[in-house]
């Protein structure tokens, strides 16, 4: 079979048997103890953070986006990998998985929401939850952003976790991504006028009140929950692991579990800090350097308007996004270290190009759909946004016509 661009020339001269034990004796306790260490490393950084005047949210970012990093690694919630499952053995559980999340994520905003703003039914909307406009360049946003994670291999989040465990390929995607928030900026205006501006910013909870929303929002989930198990095949039970411990640090979780705590971590960023997104940083730091570098049009017409993850030009060194991110690699390079998931290897040249053209889709589809898998779709349809479930939609398209474009030409493996 011809080998696709993505894909290594040939494997690396494997160790021998005797060595290849050796190594894991030594790699193992060293791994454990490493990331021991980084853990009490973010535990102390976010206690004395938050001892700071104003610290607080910088703090609780820190260990949410720690919390976050961990589960997106022991549970492999990664977004293309899951619906891959799916497509290529008919698995559904990764996808039942990512259904959980919004479903416990919908329970969790609705009790917030209504806390917060009791009557829905005015003009206000919910104070930084990603509720974007509906359109057009929503729906070509989310398809760029399925396509990049189809040809770089991942989405943000996952090259996020997978950058702590290794991966050649996630500095690179991440690379480009920068690349294609300084593009989406460029092309923002023209989209702006052409279509956002006139584009309707819909919330479900402000035509169907909270119950309503909640009750049509999980009413569609168990619908897709049932198309999929009716389509998909469930594999046998995997063996158990040898203890609790082998359970929590070492086996993969089931998807579901990642799911739920993915909605219970969504569920205190909105009412501690603010909703679930990772791109907020890399969008501002990129919008700074493009302005400072004379790239930037003297006016991104309306975007700081809108709610989502804002890419505000960053003053501070240290933002709350910036700390959960930064968290969020942390905790996924100790979770790996733990686990003996940790493999570095170096890229080839496949690798660095299908990351580069992979971010550079992904960051035009975050910018222009004003957040990325997490953030307009996780926060979006967990806070009542139609914006959410068309991004949503709009990015599965993007990931299946690509995927199923570049395996015919033998360029996606």
């Amino acid at each position: 079979m011809t080998a696709g661009f993505g894909e290594a020339r040939g494997p690396a001269p494997a160790p021998a048997p005797a060595a290849r034990a050796s190594l894991a004796r030594l790699a193992e306790p060293l791994g454990i103890a490493v990331a021991v260490a980084l853990g009490l490393g973010i535990a102390l950084s976010a206690q004395r953070l938050a001892a700071e005047p104003g610290g607080t949210r910088l703090g609780l970012s820190l260990v949410l986006g720690a919390l976050f990093g961990f589960v997106l690694q022991r549970s492999r919630f990664c977004f293309l990998c899951l619906w891959r499952d799916f497509l290529d053995t008919g698995d559904p559980r990764g996808m039942l998985g990512i259904l959980t999340a919004l479903a416990a994520g919908l329970v969790g905003y609705a009790v917030v929401l209504g806390a917060w703003m009791p009557d829905p039914s005015g003009t206000r909307l919910p104070p930084d939850a990603h509720i974007g406009p509906v359109g057009p360049v929503l729906v070509l946003a989310g398809l760029a952003f399925g396509a990049g994670m189809a040809v770089s291999g991942s989405c943000i989040s996952a090259h996020l976790y997978r950058l702590g465990e290794g991966s050649p390929t996630a500095p690179f995607a991440l690379l480009g991504t920068t690349l294609g928030f300084a593009l989406g900026f460029a092309t923002w205006n023209p989209l702006y006028l052409a279509s956002v501006s006139e584009a309707p910013v819909l919330w479900l909870p402000r035509h169907l009140g909270y119950a309503g929303s909640l009750a049509a929002s999980l009413a569609a989930l168990a619908a897709l929950a049932w198309l999929l198990h009716r389509l998909g095949r469930v594999p046998g039970a995997a063996a158990e692991p040898a203890s609790p411990l082998a359970a929590i640090f070492v086996a993969r979780w089931p998807t579901w579990i990642g799911g739920l705590a993915v909605g219970a971590i969504a569920t205190a960023a909105y009412l501690r800090v603010a909703p679930l997104g990772v791109t907020a940083e890399i969008g501002g730091r990129t919008r700074q350097a493009a302005a400072q570098l004379g790239l930037l049009p003297e006016r991104l017409e309306g975007l700081d308007t809108f709610r989502g993850c804002a890419t505000a030009v960053r003053d501070a060194l240290l933002t709350s996004n910036g700390l959960f991110v930064g968290g969020l690699v942390l905790a996924a390079f100790a979770a790996a270290l733990a686990a003996g998931q940790f493999r570095p290897a170096w890229p080839s040249p496949g690798q660095a190009v299908r990351g580069l053209l992979g971010g550079l889709l992904l960051g035009w589809g975050a910018m222009t759909g004003l957040g990325c898998s997490v953030g307009t779709l996780l926060s979006g349809v967990m806070a009542g946004a139609v914006s959410g479930w068309v991004f949503g939609f709009a990015m599965f398209a993007g990931v299946t016509a690509t995927l199923f474009a570049g395996r015919r030409l033998r360029l996606i493996p």
